[in-house]
């Protein structure tokens, strides 16, 4: 992140202390609301960290991590992770379902930095506990998230940077814990939470090939209605019937997709509007919804009450299993996401774009590569031309279009 850019959080982070509310253009919507929340649990900015501490005694911890589910997949995760990270400033934890560190793992170097603030196994590292941080958001919001440096809640851990992603049982959904990357500038990388969804795809891809006796009971298929936001705007009930959408009622279907665990009105007229909208059109809107969907929207806070899929999450979920091309094509030029004005949806697009480039430059995959630079979001994308050149065999006839691409922006920026 560029320094004006921390400069702002910075800002927005002061004017918390003093009382007064972040400036929205000064902080992402998901730190903000972090940071309100952690203030109102009274936690202490100045010494949130000293809370961290461990509830269980050592005989106690040490079995109970050795029984959870994510025992089953340490030694996956250490094979994916550690040997890339070592001689890095970087640790990686697993966590339980409530933010517990079970494993806290890194060279000698890391491991005594991350003492130094209690990060350490057995310790907890909940929002509710510490305040904003990225195992404990991610355990919050049920999505995977990255925290930079003064994005923290606790003073004592704006030098660091985190990514942590939550673990789910492949076959119930129940929230097992989370995987994080802790640490200096290798966790502040774009890449660093695109890794961390790679392997926490991988990690439930384990569990659920030791999933249990195929002889027992399964449970019944959740009921899934399906969002689509991408190509038309659709609603598909889990019944087959399908209907057309208004841009705000699509716009509020994928913020709530986005927050499982909830928004409540002042939050999602943010979400939906830089100007002030009045709670009283939030709630026509639900209303509206229902009217049109069922009773599908809990209220206090707001969430979809029944399985919701969407074409967005089609694209992470291809993005996790590696199909980079596909995850490209699913993505097109964008449709709601690039078309919507409301600050949510657009702070979603441009997560998701951003994770998406930064897997296909890191992974290299020409087809991956190729799929990016035709698309609208990397046509001019000087890294991915160079990137391709790269990776092209020098009599691929695509290699030649791409140095051409590559010499065009230099021109362009006056570099030739």
């Amino acid at each position: 992140m560029a320094d004006p850019a921390l400069s702002r959080i910075r800002r927005a982070y002061d004017q918390l202390l003093t009382g007064d509310e972040p400036a929205p253009e000064g902080v992402r919507s998901v730190v903000r609301d972090s940071w309100l929340r952690s203030l109102r649990r009274g936690i202490d900015p100045g010494g949130g960290v000293d809370r961290a501490t461990d509830a269980l005694p050592p005989p106690d911890f040490a079995t109970y991590r050795s029984e959870h589910r994510l025992a089953a997949v340490r030694d996956l995760v250490r094979s994916l992770m550690l040997d890339d990270l070592a001689g890095t400033d970087v640790v990686v934890a697993l966590t339980d379902q409530v933010g517990r560190l079970l494993w806290v793992e890194g060279d000698h170097a890391a491991l005594d930095k991350a003492a130094a603030i209690n990060f350490v196994e057995g310790s907890l590292w909940s929002e509710d506990t510490v305040g904003t941080n990225a195992p404990g958001l991610a355990l919050t919001v049920g999505r995977g998230v990255q925290i930079l440096g003064p994005e923290h809640f606790a003073g004592a851990v704006q030098k660091w940077n985190c990514a942590a992603a939550p673990v789910h049982d492949p076959v119930t959904g129940e929230l097992l814990g989370a995987i994080d990357v802790t640490g200096g500038s290798a966790a502040a990388a774009p890449f660093a939470l695109a890794a961390v969804r790679s392997v926490v795809a991988a990690a439930e891809r384990e569990l659920q090939s030791r999933a249990v006796d195929l002889s027992l009971p399964r449970p019944a298929a959740p009921v899934v209605n399906r969002l689509t936001v991408l190509d038309g705007l659709t609603w598909t009930g889990a019944e087959g019937t399908t209907l057309s959408l208004s841009p705000r009622h699509a716009e509020i279907l994928l913020l709530l997709e986005a927050h499982p665990e909830g928004l409540n009105t002042d939050q999602l007229a943010m979400a939906l509007s830089d100007e002030e909208l009045g709670a009283v059109t939030v709630r026509a809107e639900i209303s509206r919804l229902r009217r049109d969907l069922g009773d599908l929207i809990a209220a206090r806070p707001y969430r979809v009450t029944t399985g919701l899929t969407s074409d967005v999450g089609a694209v992470r979920r291809l993005m996790n299993d590696g199909d980079l091309a596909a995850a490209v094509t699913t993505l097109g030029s964008g449709g709601l996401l690039a078309s919507s004005f409301a600050p949510g949806i657009t702070e979603l697009f441009e997560e998701l774009r951003e994770d998406l480039r930064s897997r296909i430059l890191a992974a290299g995959d020409p087809r991956a590569l190729s799929a990016w630079t035709a698309s609208p979001h990397g046509r001019d994308d000087l890294a991915a031309w160079q990137r391709l050149v790269v990776v092209l065999p020098a009599r691929h006839p695509d290699r030649a279009v791409a140095q051409g691409r590559v010499r065009l922006a230099d021109r362009r920026l006056g570099r030739s």
